[in-house]
């Protein structure tokens, strides 16, 4: 089996880190909770991205366990890459 290669856009780096810091401050240890979740999770996409279906723009969205976050991200099927485009709170608008 194949399996995809995963990018990160800086910017979704950023948003991983803005909401990291976030639940630190809510919690002790929350945001390292947080973290940990959202990696495990977007390393479970190198197996089977197309599950998740398009949300806009070619962008398809997966629900972070625990969270009201998604990963936004892009899937390049011939090249077997997926983008992380975005680590957006559920209730941001996605056109951000």
């Amino acid at each position: 089996m194949h399996e995809y290669k995963i990018l990160i856009d800086p910017k979704a780096l950023r948003d991983i880190q803005d909401a990291t810091d976030w639940y630190n401050e809510q919690l002790k240890s929350l945001g390292s909770r947080f973290q940990k979740q959202v990696k495990i999770q977007i390393s479970s996409l190198v197996t089977n991205p197309g599950v998740y279906s398009i949300r806009y723009n070619k962008v398809r969205c997966m629900p972070i366990r625990r969270f009201p976050f998604l990963v936004h991200f892009s899937l390049d099927q011939n090249r077997m890459i997926v983008e992380i485009v975005a680590v957006l709170h559920t209730s941001r608008n996605p056109k951000i």
